[in-house]
């Protein structure tokens, strides 16, 4: 939570060196969002959708347009690693350590779903050739050895193919990795000019560069942007996010609590409603990352409020935040073999639980596969992001010359 001094400010240098990233209100909301995600792709798949004759019960527009909850975790990582990098540690920023805690952040587990899709795809290959299970074609399609070396350096959405390979989700870790990079650049040429106020001017910028180039270069009908020019959608939220800790910064101090509750609800319905009306007016989908940065800056600023910050810090949602970026990566794998179930289930047994109560079969494959999205997120979570987060750690830094404080997590990095 943020502390505030005898001067009534916000003392956001006391939440760096305590908690950093884990203000758990935003831990909570990138747990919600990691899942909505998942949601949104069980109900879209196009194997779910011609297998199963209704739609489950919650094929609600607001989870079939949950793609632009993407942008959610742009803002909350420029939020982040604004509090974390540029608040207390101003003046001491490294950009060596300050990447390198962001590799050991999102590639551990990236590499490790990277591996696991490349052996369920030469495990796949091996059926066909030995003619137990019948696919057209049987290669790799996209997923080459071109696609495969761009994802092991992360660029594998940075332009240079136009197509998503291996795992879908990882293009928003590719564009944010660096944007990280822009972003300690930028942090780091305001130190050497000794003044916040050029980050703040970079990156102002930057996001409004990027949403110009979006909007009237690219003459793109949304911010649907994924290969195609990924990174200019993830600069506009996330030095947004950047522009919000300065904001919350500066809000008045004699807000009473009613108000601030009244804020953090309307912020939320207003994001929640956006997100909803995509499906049907996708230009608005421009107007996201500014709804996304008001309602995550109203929760930073009003860490006290009566109703929405309670409610964020209930356990099982704290749970869901830790385990959020497992959650956002390795969701695609599950899914993909849920819908090799659903092929081999066949038709009838769907048919006869459609007939008990029509959308049940697509019910129980959403809530089955999201059981084990979380099961396994748990699982990556505890032996492959903490351990490996740790070991990169430990083998990419050497002695830190600069702050030594933990790195914070990024979400569904993003």
């Amino acid at each position: 939570m943020l502390q505030r001094n005898s001067a009534g400010n916000v003392d956001v240098t006391e939440l760096v060196h305590r908690e950093k990233a884990h203000v758990l209100p935003l831990d909570s909301i990138r747990g919600i969002a990691a899942t909505s995600v998942v949601i949104h792709h069980l109900l879209l798949m196009p194997t779910f959708l011609t297998a199963f004759p209704h739609n489950a019960w919650i094929n609600w527009s607001f989870f079939r347009s949950a793609w632009l909850l993407v942008d959610l975790f742009f803002v909350l990582s420029g939020i982040v690693m604004s509090l974390s990098y540029v608040q207390g540690d101003f003046g001491r920023f490294s950009l060596r350590e300050f990447m390198v805690r962001r590799l050991a952040r999102v590639y551990p587990l990236h590499i490790v779903m990277l591996l696991a899709g490349l052996l369920f795809r030469l495990l796949r290959i091996g059926l066909v050739v030995a003619g137990l299970v019948v696919a057209v074609p049987a290669t790799f399609e996209v997923n080459n050895g071109y696609s495969f070396f761009l994802n092991l350096l992360l660029l594998h959405s940075m332009g240079f193919i136009d197509y998503l390979s291996w795992n879908a989700p990882s293009w928003s870790i590719s564009v944010e990795f660096y944007t990280y990079l822009a972003f300690g650049v930028v942090v780091l040429l305001a130190q050497r000019l000794g003044s916040l106020r050029y980050l703040y001017l970079g990156a102002a910028l930057l996001a409004g560069g990027s949403l110009f180039v979006i909007m009237f270069v690219l003459d793109k009908p949304s911010l649907g942007l994924q290969t195609d020019f990924g990174i200019l959608r993830c600069f506009v939220s996330f030095f947004l996010g950047v522009l919000t800790v300065r904001v919350v910064e500066r809000l008045p101090r004699n807000i009473d609590a009613a108000m601030q509750g009244a804020i953090q609800l309307v912020a939320m319905a207003a994001s929640i409603v956006l997100v909803s009306l995509v499906e049907a007016y996708p230009a608005i989908s421009f107007l996201a990352p500014v709804t996304f940065a008001v309602f995550l800056g109203s929760l930073l600023a009003f860490p006290n409020a009566v109703l929405v910050p309670r409610m964020l810090v209930a356990r099982p949602l704290v749970w869901l935040g830790r385990r959020s970026y497992s959650v956002y990566m390795v969701h695609a794998l599950v899914v993909l073999f849920a819908e090799y179930f659903v092929r081999a289930l066949g038709h009838r047994p769907i048919a006869a639980l459609d007939a008990i109560c029509v959308g049940l079969p697509a019910t129980l494959n959403l809530l089955l596969s999201l059981a084990a999205v979380l099961a396994v997120s748990h699982f990556t979570y505890l032996y492959v992001e903490i351990p490996g987060g740790k070991l990169f750690r430990n083998v990419l830094r050497s002695r830190p010359r600069f702050s030594a404080s933990p790195a914070p997590s990024a979400r569904p990095t993003n």
